[in-house]
């Protein structure tokens, strides 16, 4: 009587399929049409959990995707202001403090939008969410710096680098750091010129590393919590 039975599990239950079942069963799922005729309902069951993965995966993309280029175009149109305005403002300490505000408040935003969206927010998939982001953010703002600094106005990063030393030397003398190591930190400055391709690259690669340590802290606050819990 039971010879022909097949044992099917699918989210952590099992269900039994007759062999002709099973096989439009796994039809349905490769074909990714779902029926709901079965006499148990078990293919919507099924079917529904497949959709719901995909849907989180959709979500996660676009969100992380949108919000990604938003941050891009925002750091872009900061570094363009202060470019404007004086350029005196890329040496002003607080200025990082600012951008480091701006990723928290689209990150709050962002994982508060996916996680209302998707329902269930896992841990891996807030923070993937926070990386696309970062990612594609962090991308379009080194690229808009590369060109601007680079390519348009070549002058304002000699510039630039030039507060830069000044800077640095003015902070080193207040922490009564000996002259030797002052001007061997000077030397190296003006060699590497933060601004330019290669440097910026160097900071891409930097800012991708601590901008995901602020993508774990918010992922674990956003996270849901699990049933179990």
């Amino acid at each position: 009587m039971f010879k022909n039975l097949i044992i099917f599990e699918c989210a952590n239950l099992q269900f039994f399929f007759n062999k002709q079942t099973v096989s439009l069963l796994f039809f349905s799922l490769f074909r990714k049409a779902f029926f709901i005729f079965d006499y148990s309902g078990n293919y919507y069951i099924c079917g529904l959990i497949l959709n719901i993965s995909n849907m989180i995966n959709e979500v996660i993309k676009k969100n992380g995707v949108t919000y990604g280029v938003i941050l891009g175009v925002i750091l872009s149109l900061f570094t363009a202001t202060m470019y404007a305005i004086d350029l005196n403002l890329f040496v002003s300490g607080w200025i990082g403090s600012i951008k480091f505000a701006v990723y928290v408040i689209i990150g709050i935003i962002l994982l508060t939008k996916t996680k209302k969206e998707i329902g269930f927010l896992s841990f891996k998939d807030a923070f993937t969410t926070f990386f696309i982001t970062t990612l594609i953010a962090v991308i379009i703002s080194t690229f808009f710096s590369i060109v601007l600094f680079n390519v348009i106005d070549p002058e304002a990063r000699t510039t630039i680098g030039e507060l830069l030393v000044k800077y640095m030397a003015e902070t080193l003398q207040k922490f009564g750091t000996p002259a030797s190591k002052i001007n061997e930190a000077i030397a190296q400055m003006k060699e590497n010129n933060p601004f330019s391709t290669v440097e910026q690259l160097k900071a891409l690669i930097f800012s991708i590393i601590g901008y995901s340590i602020l993508g774990l802290i918010l992922a674990a606050f956003f996270k849901s919590k699990s049933t179990q819990e």
